[in-house]
This record gives C-alpha cells, structure tokens and sequence, in this order.
C-alpha cells in the first residue's frame, strides 16, 4: 500500500483511501456520542432468511480515554459551554482564533509551525501541518507534536468536550513520524504512537499503537507494524481475491 497517499494534503487524494472508512455524518455523530458518553456498541448482521441478529459488546473506549480527562463540573440549568467564558479567557480565545487561521491557510510550513508554537502547540522539529488542518481553540496547549510528524489536510484535533454538566480536557500527543489522514478527527485524551498511520476521515477515539495503522468510525486496527491482515493475490483468471496473511 502507498502510505504517501494516506496523508491526502489535497481534496483529490481523499477518495479511495482505505475504503473501510466510514464517512457518514450520521455514523460519525453516533461514534462520537458512544465514545464520550460510553454508548454500548451495537452491530445487526441481517441472513440470508431476513432475520435480524444483534450483537451488544460493551465498548471500552471511554473507560480507557477518560482516565487522561481532567473532569470541570458546571453549576446551573444550562449545559457546559455556556461556561466556556469561565474555563478560557475570550481574548484569549479571540487570538487564538486569529492564529488558527494562520495555521489553516498559509502555505508556508514555516509560518503554519509558527502560529502553532504561539498557540502554545508543541511542535518538534519537521512537523508538517496540512492546509485546513485546525488544533483545538480552547486548550490548544495541550496538543504535542512529536518529530517529523505530518497532520493531513482537514484533520481536527480536539482537545475539549463540552457536556450537559461538566466540560473534559485531555491532551493530544502525535508520536515522532507519525501520519493522520485527510479529514481525520481525534478526540481529547489520545495518543498516536510513533510510526502509527490514521486512514483519512477516521474518528480516532482511542489510543493507536506505534507502528499500526487505523481506519474506520470509530477508528479500529487494520495493521501493525506495517503488516496489513489482509493481502491481494491474483488468481488463475488474473482478479483479486481476499485472503488472510
């Protein structure tokens, strides 16, 4: 597999990467609600009859996520981010604005590194930032870059939720050369290891191994250590068939 295209810095590499990934706005707010709010999963596999077969399995995502979560219960009738004056500055929320545009549209890497180091981002040596690209408004702080890590096009790193009664914070670390597709999303409390690859458009809702590669809503482990589970042989008749490696 050509993992230069994985990264997709334009629209046009989006398509076609990994096509396990799912891009439904429906899927994806769903995988968000179950990753913050510790939703069980559920999965129908419907037969050859038409009878409909669930599946509960309990989803150990939050549990897993939420021991990095710095928890700030909010008084009143009125959810979180009615608070959000209380939690950040909005001047300082204002600048922050300001130099998350920078690092979303300037085409120098020079200036996109720049405007996240005075964002308070840490950023290695070699990070490469994609266009569009935006880090966390609120708590930027608490995103980490390592070396040679690349960030693709559209990808957003959140380092905040807002809930009914409380709002969450937890860092964001991006290990040395690690890769994130287009259109990617990684929730607070996450850390991608090194050398790890995110499939374009992934909800990134756990932690990712070093070397392993993940795709999907929520994002799930195709391979590890550059090793897929699956491999394409030709047959007799020179088509692709599946087959386990």
């Amino acid at each position: 597999m050509d993992w230069v295209g994985l990264v997709g810095f334009t629209p046009s590499l989006n398509a076609g990467i990994l096509s396990s990934t799912k891009d439904s706005s429906g899927e994806i707010r769903w995988a968000v609600a179950k990753a913050v709010c510790g939703l069980p999963s559920q999965r129908k596999a419907m037969d050859g009859r038409g009878t409909d077969d669930t599946e509960d399995t309990t989803d150990e995502t939050p549990e897993r996520r939420s021991t990095r979560l710095a928890r700030t219960a909010t008084p009143g009738l009125r959810n979180s981010l009615w608070s959000w004056t209380d939690a950040k500055s909005p001047l300082r929320v204002a600048v922050n604005y300001l130099l998350v545009f920078i690092a979303r549209v300037v085409p120098s890497l020079r200036a996109r590194n720049w405007a996240l180091r005075r964002l308070g981002v840490t950023v290695a040596p070699g990070v490469a930032w994609g266009l569009e690209a935006t880090p966390d408004v609120f708590w930027p702080e608490l995103i980490t870059l390592d070396d040679h890590a690349i960030v693709g096009y559209d990808v957003t790193l959140l380092c905040h939720e807002f809930l009914q009664t409380e709002y969450r914070t937890g860092e964001v670390v991006v290990g040395e050369r690690a890769m994130i597709g287009a259109g990617a999303i990684v929730l607070p409390g996450v850390d991608i290891g090194a050398d790890a690859r995110v499939a374009a458009n992934s909800l990134v809702a756990d932690d990712v191994p070093p070397g392993a590669t993940v795709a999907g809503v929520p994002a799930e482990v195709v391979s590890t250590d550059g090793r897929e589970e699956y491999d394409y042989l030709p047959d007799e008749d020179d088509g692709n068939e599946r087959v386990n490696v």
